[in-house]
């Protein structure tokens, strides 16, 4: 399977000045050379901006389009890889509003807050107006006119993969909190859905199973979290709220897909003694998961790795666990 890659930027309003930067590399057919579906998206959220620091390491990692490879190279040459930054900057800090409306202009949540769903409804806008805009680009480089491919594997649309790093972690956060509320929607109804919704505009042709076209779909199809060595300056890196793992919990129960929570972490984040309610709220988060584990034995399944356990928490580490993730 051959792939397409580019850095599209894209607002997330036809009448938006903000603009997100994603990085993308998508699978697509050898033999059409249009886009096919793949078996997963797998959608990283960026954190803050790290520049003029004169290391190859960080400058090498902080390249939207390098993370996108290392995805494609961690879960394989099945699936789509989208590699989000923040649309806004205020200085080095990214700021998620459309995602977490509580942020502050530091980018940092006061609460995640499941109502009207806005991290959920703004990705899945966001995917679409992606894969709209790498349909044009690739269709500029054909003679014929554009066609997806359409699969004849399945009609369900592909698993999500998230992941967060450093500041990205908080829109999982929200988007955990936005999934113990959602509605449980079972394989049926999601292929109903592939056939008959059109949600927003979207057009609800089997060849856009591409992208979930709906906030449901998009939830339920969430298979991974992974955590990637998140942090904040205040408190809110990781879920501390009982309630929201317990709905996760009764999802599970009343028949929802197993999910799988990964928490890969540094010194840099882990043992920092500056901020030390980074390993507190990790442990507590784990220690929500694992009781939620004992209630959905083989549903629900949770992995915490530290990386570069003998090092020093340098700024370097942070960058490098990209590399050296563990998603097994």
């Amino acid at each position: 399977m051959d792939r397409w890659t580019g850095i599209l930027k894209v607002p997330l309003y036809a009448n938006s000045s903000r603009y997100y930067r994603v990085a993308a590399s998508l699978c697509l057919s050898a033999s059409t050379k249009s886009l096919s579906v793949p078996a997963a998206n797998a959608i990283f959220f960026n954190g803050d901006k790290v520049e003029g620091t004169g290391n190859q390491v960080i400058e090498r990692l902080s390249d939207l389009q390098k993370v996108a490879e290392i995805l494609v190279s961690k879960f394989g040459n099945s699936i789509n890889a989208w590699v989000v930054e923040a649309p806004v900057f205020n200085g080095p800090f990214a700021v998620y509003k459309d995602f977490i409306p509580s942020v502050n202009e530091y980018g940092e949540p006061k609460s995640y807050d499941a109502d009207g769903f806005p991290a959920s409804s703004s990705i899945v806008l966001l995917l679409w107006n992606c894969l709209k805009e790498a349909k044009n680009v690739i269709s500029g480089k054909q003679k014929e006119p554009y066609q997806a491919e359409v699969s004849t594997s399945t009609s369900s649309t592909p698993r999500t993969i998230l992941l967060g790093f450093s500041k990205g972690g908080t829109v999982l956060n929200q988007l955990v909190t936005e999934l113990g509320f959602a509605p449980v929607q079972f394989t049926e109804d999601v292929s109903l859905a592939n056939k008959n919704v059109t949600n927003g505009g979207f057009a609800s042709l089997q060849q856009d199973q591409i992208i979930p076209n709906s906030k449901d779909s998009f939830l339920n199809s969430i298979a991974e979290f992974h955590y990637v060595d998140v942090g904040l300056n205040t408190q809110g890196a990781y879920i501390t709220n009982e309630d929201v793992i317990d709905k996760i919990s009764e999802r599970l129960v009343q028949g929802a897909p197993g999910i799988r929570f990964f928490l890969h972490g540094t010194p840099r984040q882990w043992c920092d003694g500056r901020r030390i309610w980074i390993r507190k709220e990790k442990d507590e988060f784990f220690r929500l998961l694992r009781g939620a584990t004992r209630k959905n034995m083989g549903k629900l399944y949770i992995r915490e790795r530290l990386y570069f356990g003998n090092r020093l928490p340098e700024l370097q580490i942070h960058f490098e666990i990209m590399e050296h993730l563990d998603v097994s």
